[in-house]
């Protein structure tokens, strides 16, 4: 059996979904900040199996720059989330995030 670009593609969009459902439904900013993660992760698989079909390294290196992102977004978004919890002494969900005002 040879993987097609259709496997990857439908792979892409089933991980997409769920991390699009998970961002909507779930309160809890971590979980939200993983499906965040995980839309991102699906992005990349989706330029990568568009540079495979083509055969183009371009595909490849968005990826590179995605995962640059997703980094700068990680170190900015916990330090927010640390913020929170400090805070407030419980949990964080998304209704907490006034408390960082002023």
């Amino acid at each position: 059996m040879k993987l097609t670009d259709t496997y990857f593609l439908t792979f892409a969009a089933m991980l997409f979904t769920i991390g699009a459902v998970g961002f909507l439904v779930r309160r809890n900013v971590l979980v939200m900040f993983m499906c965040v993660e995980l839309m991102l992760n699906a992005v990349n698989v989706t330029f990568v199996a568009f540079s495979k079909s083509l055969n183009d390294i371009s595909g490849q290196a968005i990826v590179f720059f995605v995962l640059v992102v997703a980094a700068a977004e990680v170190a900015v978004g916990l330090a927010i989330i640390v913020a929170i919890f400090r805070r407030r002494r419980g949990g964080a969900t998304a209704d907490d995030i006034d408390l960082l005002r002023g």
